[in-house]
């Protein structure tokens, strides 16, 4: 016997009392994504229960392309849309030769795959720590770079030093403290390894500083995202690492990014 068709006023109304914010956009993409109505009643019963949209759906929305996002692997957010923004800036318009890009913490290859698609060529390498973030970012990054699994630079190839041009790490800046405090979307569904980033937060984008300037190829960047009250800590760090550093932002998505750059 086939299950009964959910009407989507009736999606609508489950998701709503279920506090989303915004349940009839979510509603669409449910709707649209289901395959079957028992697979639509599913999906709703899931994301009422607390699981990420883009859990759900398998998928989220990310500089205009569309990212698998596995269980449990971090889901990129709109506002990192602006680092990748800032990265293309920089590179983009000069790139005479294919751009060497490099995407630590890469939880999905969100951020790679943008910066591939909007540099054209490249050398595209993406690294984490989370297996389960792993086996994704390969999934998303098949045609167009490479994933290691492994803690920041070690799993890099050698020949990667001294050439990157971009360097893009979405490092976990959320104070262990303040960890519990975040919505449960990601407390209870995202890996902790992404979220945390230590007591002040800054432990991991310390580490990835001060090695930096090892892989940057002369005029190279590192671009790293962090919230607005640890800007100003974030950029000590890139100096003490050897790098030239600015802090940029942007009201519209409430980013925050800091930018290093190896002198020429």
């Amino acid at each position: 016997m086939s299950s009964p068709v959910l009407p989507p006023s009736a999606v609508v109304e489950r998701l709503r009392a279920a506090g989303c914010v915004f349940a009839e956009d979510e509603a669409r993409l449910l709707v649209s994504a289901a395959r079957t109505p028992a697979d639509l009643t599913a999906m709703v019963e899931r994301r009422a229960a607390g699981l990420p949209l883009e859990h759900v759906l398998g998928w989220a929305e990310f500089c205009g392309l569309r990212v698998a996002v596995d269980p449990g692997v971090f889901v990129p957010r709109r506002r990192t849309e602006f680092l990748v923004r800032q990265a293309v800036e920089l590179t983009g318009r000069r790139a005479r030769r294919p751009v060497v890009v490099v995407d630590l913490c890469c939880g999905s290859g969100a951020v790679g795959l943008a910066l591939a698609a909007a540099l054209g060529p490249a050398e595209l390498h993406a690294a984490d720590i989370d297996s389960a973030a792993v086996r994704c970012a390969r999934r998303n990054l098949a045609a167009s770079g490479q994933v290691h699994e492994g803690d920041l630079y070690a799993p890099l190839p050698a020949t990667l030093r001294g050439r990157v041009d971009v360097l893009a790490a979405n490092v976990p800046y959320v104070p262990t403290d303040e960890v519990g405090l975040l919505p449960a979307e990601a407390r209870e569904h995202e890996a902790r390894v992404a979220l945390d980033g230590g007591a002040d937060g800054l432990d991991v984008l310390r580490r990835v500083a001060a090695e930096a300037a090892l892989w940057l190829a002369p005029g190279g960047h590192l671009l790293v995202e962090t919230s607005e009250r640890q800007a100003s800590r974030a950029a000590g760090a890139f100096a003490a690492g050897g790098l030239n550093a600015r802090v940029t932002a942007s009201e519209e998505l409430y980013a925050t990014v800091v930018i290093g750059a190896r002198p020429s």
